[in-house]
């Protein structure tokens, strides 16, 4: 699901950490008799919270998912709910990855999984990579990232089987509350700034007038498979944190890597940020917000308040990883590199907070 530059090579019955190809053998044949044949696979390189492989099960190629190793987040990391809501948003207009099997027994790899189809298309990380689109190219790509927020946006949860996929009312303080106990769970070292930005959050949430709608949590650009010829979203990955609330929360965070890091020294070389945003070429954030306002239904109105919200969750996050970095924990290349980005993200969301 990335370019193969990025991922290990295969190895025929090797086993990457994080999986156990004879219990997955074992398991497949008996729930997933399709998947026949030695088992091999490779990390797919990117991912900064759960684990994605490569799987090869004879001459077919599938994706599983499963948690990080190690210091694991209360509700960070359920597979259930990623299996869940690709399969209700199958039949709709969202494009995702067909849902195969979802795996509770954490006896078989050790944590629970599941496994997708694979699809085909890139994802857009690096600045060598949006580097070689043309003008047009980039702007249409994030005219098509926006138009499939939108779309999802628009999904109405209960006829796809989602009304009880989580609770509208209060959406966003329990963010506010939820994130700050992440933070606790993760704290490492000083973080200056961080509890005045929490409890600059907390003390001025908005009425989230937008309630009700699908959230996924972290929707960016290398969270989608794209192509460019034609430019097209071929699928919506990293399902993990989906859930009912404020459609806002999405676009908050989504400017937050747009604008706050992809407009800035801080996203340069960093693996989250360095090939999104007006310094990569893209349309800036508010002709972003311009093209979702104008298909998703939803009252933008101001969005300081949700940046805010974003910068204290993408620091909450990339202090979470930092964290796994340092005990070893972390698979791929870049993690160095993630605790460096929690000071400006608190710097911005202090500005943002006040501002609104």
């Amino acid at each position: 699901m990335t370019d193969p530059a990025a991922v290990a090579r295969f190895s025929a019955g090797s086993a990457p950490r994080g999986l156990d190809l004879d219990r997955l053998t074992a398991y497949l044949a008996a729930h997933r008799p399709g998947l026949t044949g030695p088992l091999s696979a490779r990390l797919i390189a990117g991912g900064k919270s759960n684990l994605t492989y490569l799987l090869r099960a004879g001459d077919r190629e599938v994706v599983l998912r499963r948690p990080p190793l190690g210091h694991v987040l209360a509700t960070a990391h359920d597979m259930a709910r990623e299996h869940r809501v690709i399969s209700a948003l199958a039949p709709t207009g969202v494009p995702v990855p067909e849902a195969l099997l979802l795996c509770a027994d954490e006896s078989v790899i050790g944590a629970p999984f599941y496994l997708m189809a694979k699809v085909d298309g890139e994802v857009y990380r690096r600045r060598e990579q949006t580097d070689a689109l043309t003008p047009a190219q980039r702007r249409d790509l994030a005219m098509a990232m926006m138009d499939t927020l939108a779309t999802l946006h628009r999904v109405e949860p209960a006829e796809v089987g989602l009304a009880d996929f989580g609770r509208p009312d209060g959406y966003l303080g329990r963010q506010v509350r939820r994130w700050a106990g992440q933070l606790d769970r993760s704290r490492s070292r000083p973080l200056p700034g961080i509890d005045e930005l929490r409890d600059a959050l907390a003390a001025s949430v908005p009425e989230g007038a937008n309630a009700g709608r699908i959230v996924h949590g972290d929707y960016r650009l290398d969270n989608l498979l794209a192509t460019v010829d034609p430019v097209a979203v071929r699928a919506v990955l990293d399902w993990e944190m989906a859930t009912l609330g404020d459609p806002l929360a999405d676009l908050g965070l989504l400017l937050t890597y747009w604008d706050v890091l992809g407009d800035s020294d801080h996203g340069e070389g960093n693996p989250v940020a360095d090939g999104i945003g007006p310094r990569a070429g893209f349309p800036i954030g508010a002709e972003l917000i311009e093209r979702y306002a104008g298909r998703a239904g939803v009252d933008v109105g101001p969005l300081h308040w949700h940046v805010a919200l974003g910068c204290f969750k993408l620091a909450v996050i990339c202090e979470g990883i930092h964290y796994r970095h340092t005990l070893g924990q972390t698979l791929g290349e870049g993690f160095d590199r993630i605790g460096d980005m929690v000071a400006p993200l608190v710097a911005h969301g202090l500005r943002a907070v006040r501002e609104n």
